[in-house]
């Protein structure tokens, strides 16, 4: 998690949480992990959403929720029922963050919420015949106050209301008020969490594995290739908001499952996350190493050669060899590295350090950066590759290498050779 503490402190995240999510039950435990985003001097930004609060006041007074185009018409009953459940959910919401008993995730926490009219509103007015009469939609959002509530150390909350200049109310939906507060604000994170889990791999088997990452170019297409939607689950209706989010500025945009506890923290703070997240380019970088690189491949491989699985190299002679060093990184740390040493007068070099965190090792890293060593080796004209391992020699035969005697190694690289190590000495043919 080190890496994204330091390089999230001062950051924005604007996060939309489904009124569903609420009504699951899961309010603290989501103050909770808030909270720890707070404490870690993260400036926060939270809209709440009050779909099935609506849903239930209606229902009370015998009337059933009206929709069109995913969007709720709010007449004037609708209006008295919205106002209320707001007024009731950030109550709610304010409590929850007023916790702070002992032995509890909460203890010693000071989160002060701050909310008001920070959103200026307009009518969506008549669509294709249909008159949404108080339902709106954001005209402005006023940054400027947003910001200094932050910079209070205030977590800013907002409710699905906007108001016109005239003081009149108007229902909004909690997706285009995050989404206009995230661009607004330009943003670091918006993060929805919401009914659905992400975006599924495979739109057409519901137990596919969720894709974790959509480049806004993907993002885009996709959405082109689904139908309108018309309620939260559909597909598309969430990422739309992250689509328009990403086009407005915000460099990332995330949809995540309340339904799993820690769901924020686990997005946040670990390599692939848990939800779907959609970037404006893809965030891991496949590239050649350069000096700012060198302190992030020490400390990849540091463990390693405590124990003994690689042999230690100093800085110094990391610093020599860095253009060798082939790195993948991801959000800015690096979680996997090799270096090429050619020896042309044999057409043949040496893979040497290949390294992956074990935070990510099973992800096919390993391979990605393989694959770059031997475009390069087949870029200088030569002819194999080889490895020498103490430990791992089954992921390489596996992949092509067959085991030789060391007397096959080049004459430069013999001369190194550690006979009390007895590596073994793989060899792969490049075609």
């Amino acid at each position: 998690m080190a890496p994204y503490i330091h390089a999230y402190r001062g950051k924005t995240f604007v996060v939309g949480i489904a009124g569903e999510l609420i009504a699951a039950g899961k309010l603290h435990f989501f103050a909770q992990d808030m909270a720890i985003l707070h404490a870690m001097g993260i400036r926060l930004v939270l809209v709440h959403g009050f779909r099935p609060q609506v849903a239930e006041q209606l229902k009370a007074k015998g009337l059933e929720s009206r929709f069109f185009q995913g969007r709720r018409i709010t007449d004037s009953v609708a209006l008295d029922c919205a106002e209320e459940a707001a007024g009731q959910l950030r109550f709610e919401i304010e409590a929850a963050f007023s916790q702070g008993l002992p032995n509890t995730p909460m203890a010693n926490s000071t989160v002060r919420v701050l909310s008001g009219n920070f959103l200026t509103a307009r009518p969506v007015g008549i669509v294709d015949g249909v008159d949404f009469q108080h339902s709106g939609v954001v005209r402005k959002v006023d940054a400027a106050a947003i910001r200094r509530a932050n910079d209070s150390g205030a977590m800013v909350l907002l409710s699905p209301f906007g108001f016109s200049p005239t003081g009149e109310a108007f229902n909004l939906s909690m997706e285009e008020v995050a989404t206009a507060t995230a661009i607004a604000l330009q943003a670091d994170k918006l993060l929805f969490l919401t009914e659905i889990p992400g975006i599924r791999e495979n739109l057409q088997d519901p137990d596919s594995p969720i894709d974790t990452e959509l480049a806004l170019a993907d993002a885009e297409k996709l959405l082109g290739a689904l139908p309108a939607p018309s309620q939260p689950t559909d597909t598309a209706f969430y990422l739309r908001y992250c689509v328009q989010a990403c086009r407005g500025g915000v460099e990332r945009s995330h949809i995540l499952p309340f339904a799993t506890d820690g769901a924020l923290l686990m997005e946040v703070f670990t390599h692939d996350g848990i939800g779907t997240m959609v970037v404006d380019e893809k965030l891991e970088s496949l590239r050649e190493a350069d000096s700012d690189d060198v302190g992030g491949i020490l400390q990849l491989i540091e463990p390693f050669e405590r124990d003994g699985t690689m042999v230690k190299r100093d800085r110094t002679e990391i610093e020599r060899d860095i253009a060798t060093y082939t790195v993948i990184e991801h959000d800015g740390v690096i979680f996997g590295c090799a270096s090429l040493q050619p020896y042309p007068e044999a057409f043949t070099a040496e893979m040497a350090a290949l390294t992956v965190s074990p935070q990510v090792q099973g992800q096919g890293d390993g391979d990605k950066i393989l694959k770059r060593i031997e475009q390069r080796a087949r870029g200088m004209g030569l002819n194999s590759l080889f490895v020498l391992t103490t430990r791992t020699m089954h992921w390489f035969i596996k992949r092509g290498f067959t085991p030789v005697d060391p007397d096959w190694l080049p004459e430069a690289r013999k001369r190194k050779y550690n006979w009390d190590r007895r590596s073994q000495v793989l060899v792969k043919k490049l075609g």
